[in-house]
């Protein structure tokens, strides 16, 4: 078992060296360019769509976009907002927070791209919901269908074992042992409960629960990091100043911190800023492909903020506290020491305690429902809408079983499966960018020249 635990760790470490994420970030620049910067550029009218009444609502779908968007968050927004932040910035030092706004901005294009075809080349299944996503374009666009079973493999992989269960379901009843003395028993019977009660509804509930408890959780915890920027005000122009320098010094050693180099700040910021937001993952574009629209460019402008809001938001907060406070370079790692931050960073600390732990259960408890759903449809593209029945009970089996494995051999597992689904969905989407830049250039010469309901999208022939 030990020699297979070393190979799994090698290995791991193989798939997530620099050769994936320069892959990553590799292809966010390449579309970037190719796109024009549009995430730059079109980033207001994205914005714009998102909270606006959606003119394309009449098209088919499961859910509106911004329910697909916010099922989408679910899965992104989570514990590597809080423990991720943190593991990077404890390991690459301040500067690792500047890699992650980068990792973001080049993401972005990713994530535009990704929901672009998730709707141009979504299916009705035999149950009459939507499927789309990676293994759809991958299989229809490139043509390509062991690609496509390749990455639905992975995807069903990264549910039952990864980001969908055992991590999430280990942080939320810990949290609450901690938090409120509740055996570790009595949350896992509850959370399993929720769990079984909210994803065996499918889609519509899964991002009804999400439409919910995604902004209420956003804004919650957003709303600490406010109350401790404005309570330390004079720190943060320093802050921000050391978040640049450090990002292209290295950066000595002080307190419990080891010291970094530029390489490691910007290892340590690449890493966790896709592993949070994960664009160019191909996990988003399947809940993009559930959105009611018309428009495959206007729900990938909607899916692209998503990585903004993610990592240019909500890691950010979590970044500019730990460095602001100063327990960055303390002994604490993880949520421990975002834990401590907002201690430190309230005038009451008591409530910077539970604004980390109940922040912590609500992303874990939603990435939950969002991976499910992710799971499910690759299960859906496999085996048929008769797997999914099976699938479920598998998945609720493994989050009531998840609060007492500790199983470090499954959850390297799971970070190399998660590494590998990457893959295929970056091939796809570099072999796709002709057919990207051409739906892009499509839409935005009919909005200009004011025909856009006057003309026939490509995605409406789907």
């Amino acid at each position: 078992m030990e020699k297979l635990t070393v190979f799994f760790s090698k290995l791991d470490s193989l798939v997530w060296g620099p050769p994936l994420l320069i892959l990553l970030v590799g292809t966010g620049i390449f579309l970037t360019f190719r796109l024009g910067f549009l995430q730059i550029v079109k980033l207001p009218l994205a914005l714009k769509y998102l909270f606006a009444k959606d003119e394309d609502n009449e098209g088919k779908g499961d859910v509106s976009s911004f329910a697909a968007l916010c099922t989408a968050l679910a899965a992104t927004i989570g514990t590597g907002n809080i423990v991720g932040v943190a593991t990077a910035i404890k390991a690459g030092g301040p500067g690792a927070l500047f890699w992650m706004w980068m990792a973001a901005l080049f993401g972005m294009a990713t994530k535009y791209s990704e929901g672009l075809l998730a709707v141009k080349y979504r299916v009705t299944d035999d149950n009459g919901q939507m499927s789309g996503g990676p293994m759809y374009y991958i299989e229809r666009g490139l043509g390509n269908k062991l690609l496509a079973k390749l990455f639905a493999i992975f995807g069903i992989g990264v549910a039952f074992f990864g980001i969908g269960t055992f991590p999430q379901v280990n942080a939320i009843t810990n949290a609450v042992k901690i938090a409120f003395n509740i055996p570790i028993i009595i949350s896992a019977i509850i959370l399993t409960s929720l769990v079984a009660l909210v994803t065996l509804g499918g889609i519509k509930s899964i991002s009804r629960v999400s439409e919910f408890i995604v902004p209420f959780m956003a804004v919650f915890y957003i709303i600490g990091v406010i109350c401790i920027l404005i309570a330390n005000i004079k720190l943060l122009p320093q802050t921000i100043a050391l978040i640049i320098r450090s990002a292209f010094t290295p950066t000595a050693a002080t307190g419990g911190f080891l010291g970094a180099g530029v390489m490691l700040a910007i290892r340590s910021g690449i890493s966790r800023g896709v592993f949070s937001n994960e664009s160019g993952l191909g996990s988003a574009p399947i809940a993009a492909a559930a959105a009611k629209t018309k428009s495959c460019v206007r729900q990938g402008l909607i899916s692209m903020t998503g990585t903004f809001f993610d990592t240019i938001i909500v890691c950010t907060m979590t970044g500019l506290v730990l460095i602001l406070t100063g327990t960055w370079n303390s002994e604490l790692a993880g949520a421990e020491m975002t834990t401590a931050a907002f201690r430190i960073g309230l005038p009451i600390s008591i409530i910077g305690e539970y604004i980390v732990t109940i922040g912590l259960i609500f992303f874990a408890f939603t990435t939950i429902l969002a991976w499910n759903y992710y799971g499910e449809r690759c299960t859906e593209y496999l085996f048929g809408v008769k797997g999914i029945r099976i699938y479920k009970y598998i998945f609720i089996a493994l989050i009531a079983s998840g609060s007492f494995l500790k199983l470090n051999l499954i959850w390297t597992i799971a970070d190399i499966v998660n590494g590998l689904m990457a893959i295929p969905n970056l091939i796809a989407l570099i072999g796709l960018s002709p057919v990207i830049v051409y739906e892009t250039k499509k839409y935005f010469n009919a909005v200009k020249s004011r025909k856009i309901h006057n003309i026939k999208l490509a995605d409406e022939t789907n």
